[in-house]
């Protein structure tokens, strides 16, 4: 089968292509390279099966067109590609609304003109709930928890887009249904909580749990945004993956919905949690420090995964303890993929 991937050099991407290749598939790998450390994603993907990478930013609809227009007998596509940082939108909007929310718009356009039956699997956002205010927060034990929530949030909550990532993310979560809907494009939507697990090359504004273990091994300073008693459902990327196989095996039962995909209920953690974790791995206090709340910072986000257990037939393997224990065994083991080349003196 062929496979295109749109962000495939990510963190998302780059394992399920070697989860694709493994399989026998001809992957097609769509990247612009622009974020840190996709680069060597993409040259640890590089000979292990029948990849065609493809240099391009969705923002450019002619090439997305040729493109697609070329791998029109794709069996299915992933898209990943995006802006991926709160803080990055909120400093500058506009482009983080011409990847996410144009860019999108280019790739349903291209996939609808090209004709493509396979289905389409877009990775959207918890975010497009927004800061769920109206839902009854209390602290317990040091964690924040809903008091009204028991399972999580739920795919019937309405959608309140907060900051202009969640606006740009929100609106193509939207516009990836309404294809569905008004085109006939098979396509699914995950709305994805906390992902987490190997070449994550996690940053402060992104990829909060891949950024302290790579921040604390590395001596590098750690913020915490908040009061670090935000809790947030964890996922370990092959169980993301696992998520990913079961919707494209369901096949028209997926199609034009939306699934929220964490951790769920039994795998929560809070920021404070998890450096206390990492304490008791290193053994030792690690120093961090405090700053303001970000925007559209959810105290809680819990996902609620029922739906895609009842119509996907899928749930979480790796429970966060043994994940966060594999992540951080992949951070100590490859701290040389971390370090910055000294710059050459001419």
């Amino acid at each position: 089968m062929k496979t295109i991937i749109t962000g495939g050099a990510g963190f998302i991407g780059c394992n399920a292509a070697s989860r694709y290749l493994r399989r026998g598939d001809h992957v097609v790998v769509v990247d612009n390279l622009s974020r840190e450390g996709v680069q060597r994603n993409l040259d640890w993907l590089e000979g292990r099966g029948s990849l065609e990478f493809v240099q391009l930013d969705i923002r450019q609809a002619g090439d997305l067109a040729r493109l697609f227009r070329k791998h029109r007998d794709a069996g299915r596509v992933l898209h990943l590609a995006a802006q991926v940082a709160v803080t990055t939108s909120v400093t500058a909007p506009r482009e983080d609304f011409e990847i996410n929310a144009l860019g999108t718009f280019n790739v349903l356009e291209a996939i609808r003109e090209a004709g493509i039956t396979a289905p389409i699997l877009y990775s959207s956002t918890n975010k497009v709930y927004g800061e769920m205010t109206d839902v009854g927060v209390a602290e317990q034990h040091g964690r924040y928890g809903y008091q009204t929530l028991p399972a999580g949030v739920s795919e019937q909550r309405n959608l309140d887009f907060h900051s202009p990532y969640g606006c740009s993310k929100g609106s193509a979560d939207q516009y990836v249904i309404d294809y569905h809907r008004i085109y006939g494009l098979r396509t699914i939507v995950f709305r994805q909580s906390c992902i987490y697990g190997y070449r994550q090359f996690g940053a402060e504004d992104q990829g909060w749990v891949a950024w302290f273990m790579i921040a604390s091994q590395l001596g590098r300073p750690i913020t915490v945004y908040g009061d670090g008693k935000q809790v947030r459902d964890v996922l370990f990327v092959d169980d993301l993956l696992d998520a990913y196989d079961a919707a494209f095996a369901a096949g028209d039962r997926a199609v034009g919905k939306a699934y929220n995909i964490g951790g769920g209920g039994a795998n929560v953690l809070s920021l404070l949690e998890l450096l206390t974790y990492i304490e008791k791995r290193q053994n030792r206090k690690i120093p961090y420090g405090f700053a303001d709340w970000r925007p559209g910072d959810q105290k809680v986000f819990v996902s609620d995964i029922r739906r895609a257990q009842a119509e996907l037939g899928w749930a979480p393997k790796t429970d966060c303890v043994r994940g966060l224990g594999l992540l951080y065994d992949w951070v100590s083991e490859n701290q040389g993929l971390f370090v910055q080349p000294a710059p050459v003196v001419a």
